[in-house]
């Protein structure tokens, strides 16, 4: 048995159900557990307020839980793998753990990482699933396809697959003593961060997760007015910044779901399925990511140029394009760095199918704010509403009025986030426009940035072949 392990700890922020830092511990006399602060994540832009402050959270609660059990966490800065191989040299350790990663940036880390370690001598062991309940590329449909394209078939082979049990937290961890750490990062010293940001590190992910099922939200959830599709209710789970980080195990929240039962949870489990479908997309087709998935010939406005399109970008960002379902959703992001699921499938699409601009434009301002700001899951939402992407309709369009009706039947998200608009009382604070002349005069808040109906026959019109 070797002396010394590395866990080299990314996405996987916790104690409870961690395959890397089990194997590390079980598999030597004594392991490191590593994060390492990436320089090239930090400097591309990815690494925004909101995720590095929710970062710090993490890091902060591993390392508590790790010294009630004897250990801590050790934190580099610098790239992951000469940064790992210099640990490796320190402390002779013959095994670095680390688990599996979809995007293209993960895998030419998990190259770079090989290469480096087997320079000193070292062996790198992956982990499959556990970032994910089925590891990407796992299943696989009959033709000779590497990935599933369509969910429901995808979903089918999910519910069915094997699944490994959850893992208890390690009840001791010894770490070498005279391995050096920088301090760890305090989610207090970041600026810039939204007001309403949630607390991250896995206690604050087993009380919300906890707090929620207690409160009855994993019962109602594939209900109406549960919170999958009500608004206003504001009954979702609230659990995506804590499966990014990894504060939260994604398999073991669909054992505890599943062993809960109903159609609660089986509502609750497939969106964790949709989540695992995106994952192996992207591990499939990194260039997703950034390329049409399926290209439709489009030809996106921009925000370049100072022309309409840019200002009608702009109030989108604002959360001033006059249609106060919409945006409720842009200021609910502004102010929290989160946003329910359905508001961002209705900004998107008024976005890209209303306005007829590039999804990147709309992917980057998410990423540029959204605590949970996952490549997989935020690119691939994206294009399923552009109709670029796995959305079996690609040209449908969704009308925020029709959804208002839907979701917030009687404006209680929008009461909520576009207070300039609270006193208008029921469904009349979807369409402020239709107000008296008088009232509408003493409203700030914008008349529509659009038409609906000329903005979604220009997205149609584009989406004719030439």
């Amino acid at each position: 048995m070797p002396a010394v392990a590395v866990a080299l700890l990314t996405s996987d922020l916790r104690l409870r159900d961690n395959p890397v830092l089990h194997a590390a511990l079980a598999g030597a006399e004594a392991a490191v557990p590593l994060f390492v602060r990436d320089r090239a994540i930090e400097e591309s832009g990815f690494a925004v307020p909101n995720r590095q402050a929710f970062l710090a959270d993490c890091l902060t609660a591993l390392d508590e839980g790790l010294r009630e059990r004897g250990g801590r966490l050790v934190v580099r800065s610098g790239d992951p793998a000469t940064e790992t191989a210099r640990l490796v040299r320190e402390c002779g350790a013959r095994e670095v753990h680390i688990a599996a990663g979809v995007s293209d940036y993960a895998q030419r880390r998990e190259t770079r990482l090989r290469t480096a370690l087997e320079e000193v001598g070292c062996a790198l062991r992956v982990h499959d699933a556990v970032t994910t309940v089925v590891a990407p590329g796992t299943l696989t449909p009959t033709g000779g396809r590497d990935h599933f394209a369509v969910f429901t078939p995808y979903f089918r082979r999910w519910a069915r697959a094997g699944r490994r049990s959850p893992l208890a937290a390690p009840r001791t961890v010894r770490v070498p003593e005279a391995v050096g750490s920088l301090p760890l990062p305090r989610g207090r010293d970041v600026r810039g961060t939204a007001p309403g940001l949630a607390r991250g590190g896995e206690r604050a992910g087993r009380e919300r997760w906890a707090s929620w099922r207690r409160k009855g939200g994993l019962d109602r959830y594939g209900q109406r007015d549960g919170g999958q599709s009500d608004l206003g209710a504001d009954a979702t789970s609230r659990l995506s910044p804590h499966l990014h980080f990894g504060s939260l195990s994604p398999l073991e929240l669909v054992h505890e779901a599943a062993a809960k039962g109903g159609t609660g949870a089986d509502a609750f489990v497939r969106q964790l399925a949709w989540r695992d479908f995106h994952h192996q997309v992207l591990a499939a087709r990194p260039r997703a990511a950034h390329a049409d998935y399926r290209p439709r010939g489009d030809r996106w406005r921009t925000d370049r140029g100072g022309g309409a399109a840019a200002q009608e970008v702009d109030a989108w960002r604002a959360g001033r394009t006059g249609y106060p379902l919409v945006d409720a959703g842009m200021r609910q992001l502004l102010h929290e760095g989160w946003m329910h699921n359905r508001a961002r499938l209705l900004a998107a699409g008024f976005l890209t199918k209303t306005l007829y601009v590039d999804w990147r434009i709309g992917a980057a301002h998410f990423l540029a704010h959204l605590v949970d700001g996952d490549i997989a899951n935020n690119q691939l939402n994206w294009q399923w509403a552009a109709g670029t992407g796995t959305d079996t309709r690609p040209n449908r369009v969704p009308n925020p009025l029709t959804q208002a009706r839907t979701c917030d039947p009687q404006g209680t998200y929008v009461r909520r986030w576009v207070p300039e608009l609270a006193h208008i009382q029921g469904a009349a604070v979807h369409q402020p426009w239709r107000l008296p002349a008088a009232e509408r005069a003493s409203l700030d808040y914008p008349d529509p940035v659009v038409d609906l109906g000329e903005g979604q026959a220009r997205f149609r019109a584009a989406r004719q072949p030439d």
